[in-house]
């Protein structure tokens, strides 16, 4: 089987006689799953399904972000614990999900689980100097690290502040992210 290699952009072969191991970021739970959620989980789901009909073992982790501002944004507005948005979103993701007849993954590790995993990531990079602390939260320094844009093959020129979210004014430049 060959899969292509985003980085290289050249096919290459996959060795399916071993494990594969596969790792989807998946959803943050503020919200019902929608149909670009969908596109992407079947697709991820119909290699697994190949892959273990040709004998392959598959580890397949999907994430789940159960923090964030829109969670707590959420959890405000209805007046509720956070914990308790997300929990309702995932329950819902896995009736959605199931509906659709697609595998459950191996894993669904929630960031709640790792925050001090995530602490500990930003320290490393405060102490390289490659991220920093501004009023607003700790961003990564875009500029610090010359190979951004490798594996999306985009140019640091090319990419435009505000596209996605808004500009802070308190970073040190408006490509950098929290």
């Amino acid at each position: 089987m060959k899969i292509l290699d985003t980085l290289s952009k050249n096919e290459k072969e996959l060795d399916i006689s071993n494990k594969v191991r596969i790792y989807l970021c998946g959803v943050t739970v503020y919200d019902e799953s929608h149909i670009g959620h969908a596109r992407t989980i079947i697709i991820f789901d119909v290699l697994r399904r190949y892959l273990e009909s040709k004998g392959t073992e598959v580890e397949f982790i999907q994430n789940f972000t159960d923090v964030d501002d829109k969670i707590i944004n959420r959890a405000k507005r209805e007046n509720v614990r956070a914990s308790a948005i997300s929990s309702r979103y995932i329950e819902n993701y896995y009736n959605d999900f199931d509906d659709l007849n697609v595998l459950r993954a191996t894993k669904y590790p929630k960031a709640t689980e790792h925050i001090q995993d995530m602490q500990d990531l930003i320290q490393d990079l405060l102490k390289k100097k490659i991220a920093y602390v501004s009023k607003n939260g700790v961003y990564f320094s875009v500029s610090k690290f010359p190979e951004y844009g490798k594996l999306s093959k985009k140019k640091i020129d090319d990419l435009l502040a505000g596209a996605r979210v808004e500009v802070d004014q308190a970073k040190n430049d408006p490509l950098d992210f929290a």
